[in-house]
């Protein structure tokens, strides 16, 4: 059973101008935070007013939801360079590609974007990703020195490029002149 003491400490106000004796309490205990039912503290007993999962070791996901990394995945696939050539250049629909890394902040306001230009142009064309840490080969044929980059292909080859974080018209735009070609 966890033990409980509660102290009394003078409080820090050097505004008081009486000397009444005013503390404020300080609960510590001797009890791991990692078994909170088997505390004997009368509070505690079944007082789960939120239904929160009570935190094991291997549960502290689901108390803490928001401390998992944040990955923005988009709905693009993912190509390697195993698949480049098939998915990529042996394409006969325009193909945009998204040159991206895991660590770049503003690679994922470019996600949401191509992620709503995917959905808008379905049929029209396809769109992909490469992670530049993982495929390093690809990045380097393209001369891919930062990312974001979207590079939108036709036939083959490589037609537009889009560097930098950009508002959705500029990619709308490019896909444009790309499906106009």
């Amino acid at each position: 059973m966890a033990s409980f003491t509660l102290r009394l400490t003078p409080s820090s106000s050097s505004s008081s101008s009486s000397s009444s004796s005013i503390h404020k309490p300080i609960l510590s205990s001797s009890s791991s935070y990692r078994n909170p039912q088997r505390t004997s503290f009368p509070l505690s007993n079944n007082h789960n007013p939120l239904n929160l999962q009570i935190p094991h070791h291997h549960h502290h996901h689901h108390l803490f939801p928001a401390i998992r990394p944040f990955l923005q995945r988009t709905r693009a696939t993912t190509v390697t360079k195993d698949l480049w050539e098939n998915m990529i250049l042996k394409s006969e629909t325009p193909v945009l590609v998204e040159f991206y890394a895991n660590w770049c902040g503003p690679c994922k306001m470019v996600h949401r974007v191509i992620d709503e230009i995917e959905t808008e142009y379905a049929g029209k064309l396809k769109c992909f990703k490469v992670n530049t840490d993982t495929d390093m080969q690809i990045a380097d044929d393209y001369e891919i020195k930062a990312v974001p980059v979207v590079l939108l292909f036709k036939n083959g080859e490589k037609y537009d490029s889009v560097i930098g974080t950009m508002p959705k018209e500029f990619y709308v735009a490019a896909i444009e002149r790309v499906l106009k070609s």
